[in-house]
Parts: structure tokens; C-alpha cells; sequence
């Protein structure tokens, strides 16, 4: 008789299933079938853990943002750097991410938030409102940084919630656009540019 796995590591065995091919794949070309199959489990054990593929979906993009958010963001947004170098280290750590991907997958996967949102934002609200949450943890963080720079008289006096948000769109456009050419080192070269932006504040 085989032992009992515990429902802990079902449950992560089935969305680290899931997370891999999401991001390598699409959310639409991946049934539950093959993930179950993939996590060694039965589709009653699915079941036990989600309601649906969807729900997965949901518990997929926590576990990706939970490891950017512990993982390097948390590096590159490091309170002890000054604020401008951890716009420099996000940028660096996205390169090498998408550059070690390729050289595992021999392609770009580009960011799986970014990938999910072109898929199913016009499909899912409920997926949409999910990733709309990600993006805007994200651009908080550029936000955090603007501000200390222009506090500390790093950078004049600008809109820094404008700017967050320009930046966060420009690296997820040159990601997009890096996936689209299977080439990471365009990140390299267009990446250091998002410190070029800038929204001036709007006269009174």
C-alpha cells in the first residue's frame, strides 16, 4: 500500500504543474488533464483543491507573484539602495530572468502576468481584476522609488504615479516586444531607457 501524499503537497504539485506550463504554454492550451497528470494526481484531487480551472489560474498567479515579490523584486526595490538603482537592478534582473528562460526553453517566455492578461483579460473579469492587482503592486513599487527620489532631490519634481505607471508599461512593452523577437537582449538595450521618462506634474 502506497502512503498518503498530504493534501499540502497535492495541492502544490498540482499548481507547481500548472505554473510551468502556463507560462511556457497559454492558459487555453492546458487542460486539467494534463496537469493532473503532470502532478500525479487523480482529477477527484483536482477537484478537492479547485473548483475550477480558473480557481487554479488564481492560486498560479499568487505563487508567481509571492516568488517575484520575495524573489528579486524585493531585491531590486531594496529600501538600503538608493532609489533610481533599484529601477537599474529591476531592469538587470528582468534580463537575466528572461535570458537563463531561454537558455532553459530555448525560446522567451516572457512575463506570465503580461502573457495572461493579453489572453484573458477580455474574457475573465474575474482573472482581469486579479492581474490588474499584480500590475498595480508593481507600479507602487516604481511609485515608492520616484517619490524618495525626488525627495531626496534625485529627480525634480514630477507626477510619480504617472511615471510609475509610464514605466511599468514601457517594461512590459520591451518585454513583449523582446518575446516577440525570442531575443532578451533587447531588454539589455532598450531596458536602461525607463529611467528617460518622465510625466511632468500638471500646473495648477
Amino acid at each position: 500500500m502506497q502512503p498518503m501524499i498530504p493534501a499540502t503537497d497535492t495541492r502544490s504539485r498540482i499548481v507547481t504543474a500548472a505554473k510551468t506550463r502556463f507560462h511556457s504554454r497559454s492558459y487555453a492550451n492546458v487542460g486539467i488533464q494534463e496537469i493532473c497528470e503532470s502532478a500525479g494526481v487523480q482529477k477527484g484531487s483536482f477537484y478537492h483543491f479547485f473548483a475550477s480551472k480558473r480557481d487554479l489560474a488564481l492560486a498560479v498567479i499568487d505563487e508567481f507573484a509571492d516568488d517575484w515579490a520575495n524573489g528579486f523584486v524585493a531585491e531590486a526595490f531594496d529600501p538600503a539602495l538608493p532609489p533610481l538603482e533599484r529601477i537599474d537592478y529591476l531592469i538587470d534582473a528582468a534580463y537575466f530572468w528572461q535570458k537563463s528562460i531561454k537558455e532553459v526553453h530555448g525560446r522567451m517566455l516572457g512575463c506570465i502576468f503580461g502573457n495572461l492578461t493579453l489572453e484573458v483579460s477580455t474574457q475573465d473579469d474575474i482573472l482581469r481584476a486579479k492581474l490588474l492587482a499584480i500590475f498595480s503592486a508593481a507600479q507602487s513599487r516604481f511609485k515608492d522609488a520616484l517619490d524618495q527620489a525626488v525627495a531626496d532631490g534625485t529627480l525634480a519634481p514630477l507626477d510619480t504615479a504617472l511615471t510609475a505607471e509610464a514605466m511599468l508599461a514601457y517594461l512590459e512593452g520591451v518585454i513583449l516586444l523582446a518575446k516577440s523577437q525570442n531575443d532578451p537582449e533587447l531588454l539589455y538595450r532598450l531596458g536602461p531607457a525607463i529611467k528617460t521618462l518622465r510625466i511632468e506634474q500638471a500646473s495648477a
